[in-house]
């Protein structure tokens, strides 16, 4: 079982005590806004753990802020499972879809006769609540995180219908996408309330451990998800494309998806090392280092954070044995094409 592999990320350091009041209003706000449904589609939503994942990944994140967190991840995981079916097979359904939601990201006007379905409407509240108070350029960064997010959808439609996994490049496009780039870690970093000073946020070292992270996260979740995410026809999965590339066998492909996960581990700690000594070459007030040791913090912390959350959710254990593998990875369907 693919779940059953470990890798050399290391475990959580802290997790948000606000956790037990967080898991209350979730689960108020995904039912509210109508992003789940009551009966078979809220008992499979809540074995997700939606909120623990914000509490382990934004261990810094209290009271409305980790709120926000946690309604993102439910965004982000419900939204994705709408994909799993008739719908992500369809490069242009898709892309009609996505569309939608990049209007809300550049405050585009829905027509009034267009009610907005509950992946759209849920998207808005949580997109309206991160721009308050947010800082112009962090707002503005994060409009074209999510903007790279919703596009690469139609995308993945693409490779399904091809059937057969790209290249390693084109995967990593694709895939960084679709896993929401940097949109997690601008989370973390909001929830924190800090302000990463531009030339630290934009040094070689703190873009190549941004990347490192979401690389991290998103090649392990591969792994894990590989059984459910086959079952369904995904084809920009880690395992798939080394398997398919390098014609390796099953078990060679999760031996290298596990060292590809390992060596990013290891970079990411070996720049990290080093971010004092790049603070120290631009002069940075002892506020701005703070900011820059926070920023840190969050990367390593999602990083830890959803590893340990991905091991226990029932998300990727149970997956096969509620849901068909014909069908979307969720029981209702939430977003129009």
């Amino acid at each position: 079982m693919p779940q059953e592999i470990d890798f050399d990320i290391p475990a959580p350091t802290g997790i948000s005590p606000d956790l037990a009041a967080t898991r209350r209003r979730n689960l108020a706000w995904v039912r509210r806004i109508g992003l789940v449904r009551d009966g078979d589609a809220l008992d499979w939503y809540t074995s997700w753990d939606m909120p623990g994942l914000a509490a382990l990944g934004y261990p810094h994140a209290r009271g409305a802020a980790l709120d926000l967190c946690a309604d993102t991840m439910a965004f982000f995981f419900v939204f994705d499972d709408q994909f799993d079916g008739p719908l992500g097979h369809d490069p242009a359904a898709a892309n009609r879809a996505c569309r939608r939601l990049i209007d809300v990201v550049r405050g585009t006007p829905t027509p009034p006769e267009r009610e907005p379905d509950p992946c759209t409407a849920a998207f808005a509240d949580i997109w309206h609540r991160a721009l308050h108070h947010a800082p112009p350029g962090w707002a503005a960064r994060v409009a074209h995180e999510w903007e790279y997010y919703f596009a690469t959808h139609p995308h993945e439609a693409i490779n399904r219908r091809r059937g057969t996994p790209g290249d390693m490049e084109h995967y990593l496009h694709v895939r960084r996408g679709i896993a929401g780039t940097t949109l997690p870690l601008s989370l973390g970093e909001h929830a924190a309330r800090i302000t990463v000073p531009p030339a630290a946020h934009h040094s070689p070292h703190l873009r190549i451990m941004r990347e490192l992270a979401i690389d991290v996260t998103l090649m392990a979740n591969d792994v894990y998800s590989l059984e459910k995410e086959e079952a369904r026809g995904d084809m920009d999965n880690l395992v798939l494309v080394l398997q398919h590339t390098h014609t390796l066998t099953r078990d060679k492909a999760l031996t290298a998806a596990t060292e590809e996960i390992d060596h990013r581990c290891a970079r990411f700690r070996d720049l990290a090392s080093r971010v004092p000594a790049m603070a120290d070459e631009l002069g940075l007030t002892g506020a701005q280092r703070t900011a820059v040791d926070t920023y840190v913090d969050v990367m390593s912390a999602w990083m830890s954070g959803y590893h340990a959350w991905q091991t226990r959710t029932a998300r990727y254990r149970d997956a096969l044995h509620v849901l068909p593998d014909t069908g979307p990875g969720h029981h209702d369907e939430v977003l129009r094409a």
